[in-house]
């Protein structure tokens, strides 16, 4: 396998940009309201004891998605403040402001890793309340599971939309579009193109949205295997289910990835796929051009493997 194809880029929509991360280093850009593109670069450096237990099926997924929850929230706080939202100084427009920081915090975390932990317990939590007030109409373990995943998945999806019909997130969901189209581009090997990279697909086997969603998949088979009465040995499970069900969403997307070039496999990443049709749009040119100056970036980094390691930097070009 050549270098290229070992190298699993990937990458998170931010506010006006995106951020991908490499073989050496994570690298945002973002358009400022200004129209320049603006960097942002932090080397990329692990511990021993995160390599090594990155390597045990299972406990990966975890140790992954707390190293992206931490990485992520740097990038995404660098393209929330550097970015000039509204220039002017009317209260009500800056009032205004405040609330799309707000809406942009909470879907981009929920649907990304920044507060993954805090949704997914409210993901988890809540459905089992509601399903249990049915137990009178639909009772059994099986039954009551079913109700609990059909519930959490009406809640995500309900989320998922109106969230998506404030501007910002909307905006955000294009460049999470640009991000996948940008790493299609590669993978095919299509020309890193504002033209090359708009010809390819905004889904992606390997996206945090199909995450999201195999774990309401595999929650609902390991929830199989657990009392569901009485309703605090319910909730007390669910939630030291967590980090359980979270290891093995990460193995499936795993698998839904390798096997997406397989005819009669590749059907099995086919829900988180239609899940991105809600957190992606169709970017525009403009944002797919950000895109790619952060992944040319990235591609640079891990060509040149500076001696000296990469610091933290702020380039505007």
């Amino acid at each position: 396998m050549s270098e290229k194809n070992s190298i699993a880029y990937g990458g998170q929509a931010v506010v006006e940009g995106v951020m991908f991360a490499g073989k050496k280093s994570y690298v945002t850009a973002i358009r400022r309201k200004d129209k320049s593109i603006e960097y942002f670069e932090l080397e990329r450096t692990e511990s021993k004891i995160a390599n090594r237990l990155k390597k045990i099926p299972f406990l990966r997924g975890l140790v992954s998605l707390i190293q992206a929850s931490a990485n992520g929230t740097k990038h995404l706080n660098f393209s929330s403040e550097r970015y000039d939202v509204h220039p002017d100084d009317d209260e009500q427009i800056e009032k205004e402001e405040e609330t799309s920081k707000l809406a942009m915090i909470l879907g981009v975390g929920a649907l990304g890793v920044l507060s993954f932990f805090f949704g997914k317990l409210i993901f988890t939590v809540t459905p089992a309340f509601v399903a249990n007030f049915f137990e009178p109409v639909i009772s059994g373990r099986f039954g009551q599971v079913a109700l609990e995943s059909f519930f959490k998945l009406i809640l995500l999806l309900a989320y998922i939309y109106f969230i998506s019909m404030t501007p910002i997130i909307k905006r955000v969901f294009q460049y999470h579009g640009a991000e996948h189209k940008v790493i299609n581009a590669y993978e095919n090997g299509a020309p890193l193109t504002i033209e090359g990279v708009q010809k390819q697909s905004r889904l992606h086997y390997r996206c945090g949205s199909s995450f999201i969603l195999f774990t309401v998949i595999v929650g609902m088979f390991v929830y199989m295997f657990v009392a569901t009465d009485p309703l605090w040995w319910r909730i007390v499970n669910r939630i030291f289910l967590i980090p359980i069900v979270i290891g093995l969403a990460f193995e499936v997307l795993q698998l839904t990835n390798k096997v997406r070039n397989v005819p009669v496999l590749r059907f099995l990443g086919y829900p988180g796929l239609w899940l991105q049709l809600l957190t992606t749009k169709e970017p525009q040119d403009d944002q797919v051009e950000v895109a790619i100056h952060s992944f040319k970036k990235v591609l640079e980094n891990d060509e040149n493997d500076r001696k000296g390691g990469i610091q933290n930097s702020r380039v505007i070009s």
